[in-house]
């Protein structure tokens, strides 16, 4: 390495060396002028680039967009399943699922039945209730009187509902250790919120209820947030459940004197028992219906039961209640008081693992029970009218109750008279 402070100071610069005021190696030659047409060329390649640039980021954005939905279809179905689905019945779903033009179609209910009792493939399941609601209004071509407006989704979200801070306050509640649902304002709970909001502003009359919630929050685990949405319109108007969830509760109250009753004559030792300990229905029932076992139940067994109810209707909560009743009910019966009874109701026999749960939905698949619901609900309306009859009420008191008794059984004949025609209307078609 030369020490250039040892040179001293450099010659003079030659008058004739050419002077380098660009760079070490000469002058920089002048650039040519380009034409227009090649200046148009340059601008159309920075414009092609710049539009590649943009569609590569759009598919990034999908690919992420891809990404975060398998994690979530991946924290959605986070749970353990009741009856595993064999690879043969897995395929029998995806040939029905697959048939061109099936929302048209009458598939065989037999055939529906065996399938899905056999189970149903927890990455379908959700196509799978669609496709079996899809059955349903074909075969009940008269849809429900009481069919909301059609509104759109995406119009109801962008109004404001009054019921918001009784559905704020039930989100953390609502499958509080699921990881899909258990962020705080996270992606499960703004989804359940949008859904809950938009159906308190469909449904006027019932507006939100507690209960609602779990139900709401089965059918996203399955779907998308608005066909999760429409799936519960299914259930609520075509399937009947809205009836429960009425501000007079007097649905509620007839459902509970049906399971009583319907342990009096399939389980009466078991009816005794509690009846000695005035345990009714509505001490342990009650948020079976509201919630459609969810609230208390392992996921992969109320699934199962929304399997059966999107094949057979609502009556499916009747038979899982009696099942699970009488098939452990010398457990229950070894309890003495109300307090230890009702806990083991409520908190061990929702926990009591897989083999007893898939019991409990095979013993479902063989009951019928609908001709004996229909007697009980006449029966329970009966005793209404004895029991007005008979107590000390002043004339107005006497007149009022009946007005009410009275708007409530032509609401209940109107759906009474539904359910038959329905009923009638299924029978003629299958």
């Amino acid at each position: 390495c030369t020490d250039y402070a040892e040179l001293g100071e450099l010659p003079p610069r030659s008058p004739l060396e050419p002077v380098c005021e660009d760079g070490p190696f000469g002058p920089v030659p002048e650039e040519k002028k380009r034409t227009s047409r090649e200046l148009r060329e340059l601008w159309k390649k920075a414009i092609l680039q710049q539009i590649l640039l943009l569609r590569m980021e759009k598919e990034n954005q999908k690919l992420q967009a891809s990404e975060n939905d398998l994690l979530n279809k991946r924290l959605k179905l986070d749970y353990e399943e009741i009856t595993p689905c064999l690879k043969e019945v897995t395929t029998v779903w995806e040939k029905m699922l697959s048939t061109p033009g099936r929302s048209k179609i009458k598939f065989d209910m037999e055939r529906m039945h065996t399938a899905v009792g056999q189970g149903v493939p927890r990455h379908h399941r959700g196509e799978i209730w669609k496709f079996l609601a899809e059955q349903f209004l074909l075969r009940h071509p008269f849809p429900s009187k009481q069919q909301p407006k059609d509104v759109p989704y995406k119009e109801l979200l962008k109004k404001l509902t009054s019921q918001q801070h009784a559905i704020l306050i039930d989100l953390g509640r609502t499958f509080p250790t699921h990881p899909y649902f258990s962020a705080q304002l996270g992606a499960g709970q703004l989804s359940l919120y949008n859904i809950l909001k938009a159906y308190s502003l469909l449904d006027q009359e019932v507006g939100y209820c507690q209960g609602l919630s779990f139900v709401a929050g089965i059918l996203l685990l399955h779907m998308s947030e608005e066909e999760a949405f429409k799936m519960l319109k299914f259930l609520m108007f075509d399937m009947g459940l809205r009836k429960q969830y009425r501000p007079d509760m007097i649905i509620l109250q007839i459902q509970m004197y049906q399971l009583s009753r319907l342990l009096h004559d399939y389980h009466r030792d078991l009816y005794n028992h509690l009846e000695e300990q005035e345990i009714g229905p509505s001490l342990y029932a009650a948020p079976w219906f509201l919630t459609v076992f969810a609230s208390q139940f392992p996921l992969g067994f109320v699934a199962r039961v929304f399997d059966m109810i999107f094949l057979q209707g609502s009556e499916v909560i009747f038979k899982v209640a009696l099942s699970l009743l009488g098939s452990h009910k010398p457990l229950i019966l070894q309890h003495e008081n109300l307090e230890t009874i009702v806990d083991f109701i409520k908190n061990t026999l929702p926990n009591l693992g897989l083999v007893q749960m898939e019991k409990t939905i095979n013993q479902v698949f063989e009951m019928d029970i609908a001709k004996q619901l229909q007697a009980y609900e006449v029966e329970y309306h009966v005793l209404q009218e004895e029991l007005i009859d008979s107590s000390p009420l002043s004339d107005n008191q006497r007149m009022d109750k009946l007005e009410k008794t009275n708007s409530s059984l032509r609401k209940q004949n109107l759906d009474l008279l539904e359910q038959l025609q329905v009923e009638h209307i299924y029978k003629a078609a299958s």
